[in-house]
């Protein structure tokens, strides 16, 4: 596993939970907030990978 495959982790967890916690609020899926989560959870995904990835494989 190299830095790269822990920043598409980060991406693909980061935007699922983004996108899912406006719908815990009352928001749909397809809603302005739950697009907004998606990117938001979506670039600290990146961060967070990119971290972890720095942290485990020191590249």
């Amino acid at each position: 596993m190299t830095t790269k495959t822990t920043i598409w982790i980060g991406i693909l967890i980061g935007s699922t939970v983004g996108g899912w916690v406006p719908t815990i609020f009352g928001a749909s899926w397809l809603s302005l907030w739950s697009i907004t989560g998606n990117c938001v959870g979506g670039l600290l995904g990146i961060w967070a990978g990119y971290k972890v990835g720095q942290a485990m494989f020191g590249e």
